[in-house]
């Protein structure tokens, strides 16, 4: 059975990062998935490692951004190093900063690979985590995704399967295509379409429309070692925890 993460996105709308890690350690969960605002909300990366040791958590993956990590590649390896962090994801582009032709993809993976091999050169795997932007067909029957994934030949990825599925893509195509490039996965779930309104349309896991058993064959038969919950928008994250670790831990039994 895998040690599940959990992504700490997920609770930025609570209040406490220490009742957060409390939390997640009663309900099962090893490992937890780092961001910025979890940083900051901790006071900093020690703050957030001695957190995570004081309810016997590891994070083996956290996100950083693009532009954080071209501005300040040191600032960022030492916060990885502190959190004991041994993949670096990097996990969003704004909208202004999104290429709209082939060319502009092709340029952003050239761009990537450049920016990550300081992070590689310390010793850190480098990810590239997924929303549903980069899997439209942007010309030429070329997906967005593939182009950098091309151009930045060192990147592995973090597929998140929901925003695959919100693509109108289908998950396991995408995780047999990145089988040996895939590090981690974000198991999530979507809602029915007008359902969970009040959660942005994202659900407990195992509670929406993704197709579980036939995803986590996939993933079973890929390279991916670390297995991250989320939801966007939780109105009870506790329950959300505990509803989506029984759900995992069931059905990869």
């Amino acid at each position: 059975m895998p040690a599940f993460s959990y992504q700490l996105y997920s609770s930025r709308n609570f209040p406490s990062i220490a009742d957060t890690l409390a939390m997640l350690a009663a309900a099962g969960y090893r490992e937890a998935e780092g961001y910025g605002g979890a940083i900051e909300a901790a006071g900093g990366a020690s703050g957030l490692r001695a957190l995570l040791d004081a309810n016997g958590l590891c994070m083996p993956t956290a996100h950083f951004g693009l532009s954080a990590v071209e501005a300040d590649p040191a600032g960022a390896i030492t916060d990885a190093k502190v959190l004991g962090v041994s993949t670096m994801v990097i996990p969003w582009l704004p909208p202004e900063d999104r290429p709209s032709t082939v060319e502009g993809w092709s340029a952003l993976g050239r761009r990537v690979e450049i920016a990550s091999k300081p992070l590689r050169d310390a010793g850190f795997g480098v990810a590239w985590h997924n929303h549903d932007f980069e899997l439209f067909n942007v010309g030429h029957d070329q997906m967005p995704l593939d182009l950098l994934m091309h151009a930045a030949p060192s990147l592995k990825l973090e597929l998140d399967v929901a925003w695959v599925y919100v693509a109108k893509e289908d998950p396991v195509r995408w995780i047999n295509a990145y089988r040996d490039r895939l590090v981690s996965i974000h198991l999530k779930d979507r809602a029915p379409a007008g359902q969970k309104t009040n959660e942005d349309g994202w659900a407990d896991l195992g509670t929406g429309e993704l197709d579980w058993p036939r995803i986590v064959a996939a993933i079973q038969a890929s390279s991916a070692r670390h297995f991250i919950v989320e939801h966007d928008n939780p109105s009870d994250h506790a329950r959300f925890a505990r509803n989506s670790i029984a759900f995992a831990n069931a059905i990869w039994g």
